[in-house]
């Protein structure tokens, strides 16, 4: 298995946001699928994160005169980059996350699909426009985008480019500087495409990398920045915003998820057993949008089980920086752990493992099989918890309408899959589901890819959108400016102040007739 050079690795470190003046720790980044160490990387401090926002800050003033159209123009020859640089920026995700590589491409091509879309959308959406003033006669109104300022960025392990560098460009786009702070486990992800957007021509200080824990970078990126976008846990996304709510500033997260899937008499089963390993397996169950629960109608439960079972036991298992293996490694210790610990106390109370359930250290340190359970009850740890590990329950459903309702009965609300006998019937099931996106006849990555469209949680998988036009708007400041021409709102000389008033009212209520009001 070839391993990507140290050299590499050590080269992208200079892109990491800390005063090369001053002493740090380091902190050692090593290989998940063997241990190896890749390099290491400075921890950075609250100083440095306040060093960081007055950079940004210095920078995101001249960034912000630019056109929208001269800011596409450099994330459109970053996109490009991207393209020409896949290999290597997949041996890096690989190599820090462990996930399998057609996982790590789909973290790829998620960044094209952002590039593209928001570069293509924000000349337009960032266009001051009209709207009818208050007395069209006398006023004319427009509404103007300022950007928010600087934004801060915490990112997650599990999609490190994608949920740190995918959110950076709706946020640049829109005028912003950022200030990133990756997850200790995978700095190197978003120092790669710092890189790649220095050669597109992103002026030097306008994104920031700050590496370091969360207690201190995190803390002090909340302290500084004008918007917050956040990815992981529930519990952490409601403390942080508390804490941007007592600042008054924005905030977005995408949060934890219990998605289920819902498959019915007459779907197609061969094809949806098939799908149904990567949507419940990608990245080896640690995505926010995979599948944890699969309700089926008790009449196709038997052969569906069968079916999908044994795509589980087919599927390969291992460590390779190409396309052989549907399934690679989990990135820590702490995600082994759990996934072992969810294994072992629903066996202890009755669950049947019909797949899976081991680890694989003859594989790696961090390997475990993809694990199917059946009689899953609310009382074991995976009944209602999120593992984000592969492991996933079936459950034979009665009918449709049980389905939706076990689907629904939970705090989560991020995505869903439905496979039905007819594409308008899983339309008919989706539009009852209470969950940010919901797939018909796949699993998550349509969904996801769609980015013209809101991407985001309800219940406590989330606040706010990412993608379509609210993922760049919600970067900004909307401004109203409004002109009055001619006469203002005083009464004309001459005229008493009741007559006026009772012109202007006769004038008010005759505004309903016109377009827009």
């Amino acid at each position: 298995m070839p391993v990507p050079e140290a050299a590499v690795f050590e080269r992208l470190r200079a892109f990491a946001s800390v005063d090369d003046a001053t002493a740090h720790a380091n902190k050692s980044i090593a290989e998940t699928f063997t241990g190896r160490a890749l390099g290491e990387v400075p921890v950075g401090t609250a100083e440095d994160v306040r060093a960081a926002f007055t950079k940004a800050r210095a920078a995101q003033a001249e960034w912000a005169k630019r056109s929208p159209a001269a800011r596409a123009a450099v994330l459109e020859r970053y996109r490009g980059l991207v393209v020409a640089e896949r290999d290597h920026l997949m041996d890096v995700i690989q190599a820090e996350t462990g996930k399998a590589r057609w996982a790590a491409q789909e973290e790829i091509m998620g960044l094209m699909f952002a590039a593209r879309y928001f570069a293509r959308v924000a000349p337009k959406l960032l266009a001051p426009h009209s709207v009818p003033g208050a007395f069209p006669l006398l006023n004319r109104a427009r509404v103007r985008t300022q950007p928010k300022g600087v934004v801060g960025v915490i990112a997650p392990w599990n999609y490190p480019m994608l949920l740190s560098i995918g959110d950076s460009i709706p946020a640049l786009l829109a005028g912003n500087a950022v200030v990133v702070k990756p997850d200790s486990q995978t700095p190197y992800s978003s120092l790669a495409n710092v890189e790649l957007l220095l050669r597109a021509g992103l002026p030097r200080d306008l994104l920031q990398v700050v590496p370091g824990p969360g207690t201190v970078v995190g803390t002090a990126i909340v302290d500084e920045c004008d918007y917050l976008m956040f990815t992981g846990s529930s519990a952490t996304g409601s403390t942080l915003a508390q804490q941007c709510g007592k600042r008054l500033i924005g905030f977005s997260a995408e949060l934890g998820g219990k998605n289920p899937m819902i498959v019915t008499r007459g779907a197609d089963l061969d094809k949806v057993a098939k799908a149904a390993v990567r949507a419940c397996f990608s990245n080896a169950g640690q995505l926010c949008i995979s599948i944890e629960r699969l309700y089926v109608e008790q009449s196709v439960a038997a052969e569906f089980t069968e079916k999908f079972v044994a795509a589980v036991r087919a599927a390969k298992l291992g460590p390779a920086y190409d396309f052989s293996a549907d399934m690679g490694s989990l990135i820590s210790p702490a995600q082994l752990e759990t996934v072992t610990k969810h294994v072992a106390d629903a066996i202890s109370k009755g669950a049947e493992v019909l797949a899976g359930g081991d680890a694989r250290p003859d594989l790696g340190p961090l390997f475990f099989e993809p694990t199917v359970l059946t009689r899953v009850t609310d009382e074991m740890e995976c009944g209602r918890n999120e593992t984000f590990g592969p492991l996933v329950s079936i459950y034979p459903v009665a009918d449709v309408e049980e389905a939706i309702t076990r689907a629904n009965d939970t705090e989560y609300g991020l995505n869903a899959s439905v496979w039905a006998a007819t594409a308008a019937e899983g339309e008919a099931i989706a539009a009852r589901l209470r969950t940010g996106t919901v797939c018909v006849d796949e699993g998550y990555a349509p969904a996801w890819g769609t980015t013209g469209a809101p991407m985001g949680g309800m219940g406590v998988s989330g606040v706010g959108r990412r993608h379509g036009p609210d993922g760049l708007l919600k970067f900004t400041e909307p401004q109203t400016v409004v002109v009055t021409r001619g006469l203002n709102l005083d009464a004309p000389f001459g005229i008493p102040q009741a007559r006026w008033q009772g012109a202007l009212m006769t004038l008010a209520r005759s505004l309903r007739l016109l377009p827009g009001r």
